[in-house]
């Protein structure tokens, strides 16, 4: 009764009420991968992915080819009690398709801890009860953008990361107009989207000391890990690694001394799910490294997989799993709780999600 009966993958376009620019690219729709796994007896868990092909090499066509039926066939039979060895084995399968491998992952870990009637974050070893996730601005003129921070504020949203990377002066500015008017007790982060040179980077830090900016996410291309390496002390301090951060391998090389940011930023979609997220986060904890958990246009389904790994992580010191917010439409409902911009883990098993239909 343990054994995977089959494997169903579909996608959708979960479309996106709040289309937004950010350096490299405008997203104004929302397609994601589907898996869902079925033990003999019953019970199911869902699995979702949707690639950012400007950083990893792989666009959701590709991700679909992966999980064609044909190369899923050695998990028809399979024991849902060798998980370990199935998640091994997804990962091995699929080197070149994070998106798919995320997917895969995520669904052995869901229909796992449904199996074991545990939440996923139990299992794990929850570190954290909650925390307050970011919710994202695009890049778009000054007036705009004070008027999204003050929506997302009154909605209860006390973390706002602005999407930067265009223009510095205007970024600038942009910055300076939040603070004036929603206040000093909001708090700033800001990607940059790997749009800055070392200089702006430079001036960018010295020009917005005074407006207290909580961290500067991958403000350097993603190859130009030595020229972060470079950077000032004080500044990698804050410097979230990004698109410099896909695998484990890359978490070594951004520690080795001097480390490049004090800071990474694990996607599910970048590195190929929970399992590889958890082991990015081990060499972050051997080295004092602090994590930030992100997310690109998610179905709520891998966004709820990303709270429950990093609530396992006692390094997780930032959230960033605003993903799912602004779609249209899902294909599953429950999954994490979401009051006051303040994200929790429910107590059902697994993810706590349901395919919806």
């Amino acid at each position: 009764m343990s054994r995977i009966k089959d494997v169903e993958v579909w996608s959708a376009d979960l479309a996106n009420t709040k289309p937004y620019t950010i350096a490299f690219k405008t997203v104004d729709q929302v397609r994601n991968a589907f898996v869902e796994i079925r033990l003999e007896n019953g019970i199911t868990g869902m699995g979702s992915g949707n690639p950012s092909e400007y950083v990893v090499g792989e666009n959701l066509s590709q991700t679909l080819d992966a999980l064609k039926e044909t190369n899923l066939e050695f998990l028809i039979g399979r024991d849902i009690r060798e998980f370990h060895q199935l998640v091994f084995d997804v990962q091995a399968r699929f080197p070149k398709n994070p998106a798919a491998r995320a997917a895969l992952d995520i669904a052995l870990h869901d229909t796992f801890t449904k199996f074991l009637n545990v939440p996923l974050v139990k299992f794990l070893g929850q570190k954290i009860k909650s925390l307050p996730t970011s919710n994202t601005i695009g890049i778009k003129n000054v007036a705009d953008t004070v008027r999204e921070a003050g929506e997302y504020i009154k909605a209860g949203f006390k973390i706002l990361k602005v999407k930067l990377g265009k223009d510095l002066e205007e970024d600038i500015e942009r910055l300076v107009k939040i603070r004036e008017h929603h206040g000093k007790d909001v708090i700033i982060r800001i990607d940059a989207n790997q749009g800055y040179t070392v200089q702006q980077t430079l001036d960018f830090y010295k020009r917005t000391l005074p407006l207290n900016i909580e961290l500067i996410e991958q403000p350097l291309p993603a190859k130009a890990v030595a020229e972060m390496k470079n950077l000032p002390e004080e500044i990698r301090k804050i410097i979230a690694a990004d698109e410099s951060l896909i695998s484990p391998k890359d978490a070594i090389d951004l520690v080795k001394p001097p480390k490049a940011s004090g800071i990474f930023n694990i996607k599910l979609m970048k590195c190929g799910g929970v399992s590889q997220g958890l082991k990015i986060a081990d060499i972050a904890r051997l080295e004092g490294v602090d994590l930030f958990w992100g997310c690109n246009d998610e179905s709520l389904v891998s966004i709820t997989a990303a709270l429950h790994a990093a609530f396992a992580c006692d390094n997780t010191k930032y959230i960033d799993l605003d993903g799912s917010l602004d779609l249209g439409r899902d294909e599953a409902k429950g999954g994490f709780v979401l009051k006051d911009g303040i994200m929790m883990c429910s107590d059902k098993p697994g993810l706590g999600i349901e395919r919806i239909g």
